[in-house]
């Protein structure tokens, strides 16, 4: 079974790197949207935390922004890590992509895209995966009406 990690522990690692970056929400680490390859690429790659391994990219539309969670493991150490990072532009949202870090991005990415409408930067292939491409809106928006 893959232990949580203690987010207040990593919150530490990470602020040491990237001072002023993150702070905690309940059993997560909340990442500044501007610093958010720069926090995942370190989580990856830092010997002690080791997240190899993305399982889920998810979005939340809370109607004054969007949260998009990111659930991290490493498997070489068995534990576990949320991540969370929010957009607060509803017009033109986006993030910058983590497929360059874990390929599971992939999908995922792409489907918030055309479920959310979150585009995600440096993403090479983001077009509609669920929905045709002359759709309109996004369907999973609070604000969704059609």
């Amino acid at each position: 079974m893959t232990v949580a990690l203690a987010a207040v522990d990593v919150q530490k690692k990470i602020e040491a790197k990237f001072p002023g970056t993150t702070s905690i929400e309940k059993n997560a680490i909340l990442v500044k949207a501007e610093s958010l390859l720069d926090v995942m690429s370190f989580l990856k790659k830092s010997p002690d935390l080791a997240f190899d391994y993305m399982t889920t990219i998810t979005a939340v539309d809370y109607f004054d922004y969007f949260e998009v969670i990111y659930l991290l493991v490493s498997m070489e150490k068995n534990h576990g890590l949320t991540i969370k990072t929010r957009v607060f532009d509803r017009e033109q949202p986006s993030l910058p992509s983590v497929i360059s870090l874990w390929h599971s991005a992939d999908y995922q990415e792409r489907e918030i895209y055309d479920l959310m409408g979150i585009s995600f930067k440096g993403h090479p292939n983001l077009k509609r995966i669920v929905l045709w491409p002359e759709f309109k809106g996004y369907p999973q928006r609070r604000d969704y009406l059609q």
